[in-house]
């Protein structure tokens, strides 16, 4: 569904006490919904680059470019001028690799017949950010085994998830779904993945949903409860594996300028380095591969060491076992949930021998996820019994004057 974007004349990018940053105001919601519409864009256009023998860098670049192209078009009479452009870069990982993996120009990785594909991006619109991911079967068979396990659990959790985020739901209970889910495709949730609030320029916001309780992080045991004109990234890894990825010996490439620290860098290199991160990625996540990438190898170090910026790690399960990935951007609305961006799982993709038994489950998927169209539909009949009403009236008084 495209969104209508409101006149650019109207929109302002700078906050101002009548104007909230949240969904209460239709600026941020337009912006939030044009930045979810390049995204699910974007992931069909890495989708279709995708083949066999086809390079994983390549279908990474073919993201990246497509958003920054498409954000380039938009908003551009708005003064002050706005940010606009890539919220997460695009990452291809296949198989047992978790995520993260969007690497440099020079690497030769290349996809298979039946790889099973994850590609995780994200656009913003003036600090305004979608982000999502999705995976699919590369080929004409279907997914069966292990594959369709992982596929399966990874949609039954994010259906679960839209029903469950609403106001005065809370994240504890999402959190125990997660793993009752992944149970019921003999699978496990990825350790350490949370999903979070999304704010205006925080991709990360301080309210997590985490996909399994883990003793090792504090934040996943915090519960709270989900408001109105709130925004969530929901974030779904399944593993046929435990479920503890290992760190990959591929290098990190996609890193994210940590706000709060600050170092005098020494080598000049490293300066010019950061300094091209400041103006040109903000707050939000990049890869190297934008960059000139030799400069970039060599003056990222010091900003690691000093942790002027935060990198993602390739992770990967052991070889043999697979990982499906699914996210997507929700917008709670005052009249539902909205979900934005993420595509849905391709179910005609995937041949599973196993069926969801726990009534819980069961309960949650049966569960509407918005009243939304019932609402517009009574606003409808309203309008229009108003107006048959009205000519009613004037047919009436024509009688009486004729």
């Amino acid at each position: 569904e495209k969104c209508v974007l409101l006149s650019e004349r109207t929109m302002s990018s700078e906050p101002t006490a009548e104007k909230a940053e949240d969904l209460s105001n239709s600026n941020v919601v337009s912006k939030y919904k044009k930045a979810a519409e390049i995204a699910n864009e974007a992931i069909r256009k890495v989708m279709a680059s995708v083949k066999v023998g086809g390079k994983v860098v390549e279908a990474c670049q073919v993201g990246d470019d497509y958003i920054n192209a498409e954000c380039g078009k938009i908003f551009n009479k708005v003064r002050p001028k706005i940010d606009k452009g890539i919220g997460f870069p695009t990452c291809v990982s296949v198989n047992h690799v978790v995520g993260h993996f969007s690497p440099l120009s020079d690497d030769e990785s290349k996809f298979g017949d039946g790889d099973i594909v994850k590609i995780d991006l994200g656009v913003h619109i003036d600090g305004y950010v979608a982000v999502a991911a999705h995976t699919f079967i590369l080929g004409d068979k279907p997914a069966e085994g292990k594959k369709a396990d992982v596929l399966m659990a990874a949609h039954v959790a994010a259906e679960c998830a839209l029903r469950m985020l609403k106001p005065g739901g809370k994240n504890g209970p999402m959190t125990e779904m997660f793993t009752k889910v992944a149970e019921e495709f003999g699978c496990n949730t990825v350790q350490g993945v949370l999903s979070h609030q999304l704010e205006r320029n925080v991709i990360d916001g301080e309210k997590v949903i985490a996909s399994k309780v883990d003793p090792e992080n504090p934040e996943s045991k915090v519960e709270f409860e989900f408001d109105q004109n709130e925004v969530y990234a929901i974030d779904i890894v399944m593993s046929s594996g435990e479920g503890k990825p290992k760190e990959f010996e591929q290098r990190m490439t996609v890193f994210k300028r940590d706000m709060e620290s600050t170092y005098q860098l020494k080598m000049k290199a490293s300066r010019a380095v950061f300094s091209d991160i400041k103006e040109r990625f903000t707050s939000f996540p990049f890869t190297m591969r934008a960059m000139d990438e030799k400069k970039a190898k060599f003056g990222i170090r010091e900003l690691i060491t000093h942790q002027l910026v935060q990198g993602y790690p390739v992770l990967q399960e052991k070889d043999g076992e697979v990982v499906a990935h699914v996210k997507f951007t929700a917008l709670l609305m005052s009249s539902g949930t909205v979900k934005i961006a993420g595509l849905d799982v391709d179910l005609s993709q995937i041949k599973c021998d196993k069926e969801i038994k726990d009534e819980g489950i069961k309960k949650i998927l049966a569960t509407a996820v918005s009243k939304k169209k019932k609402k517009r539909r009574n606003k409808k009949k309203k309008k229009k019994d108003a107006e048959a009403k009205e000519e009613a009236k004037k047919e009436d008084g024509g009688d009486k004057d004729s």
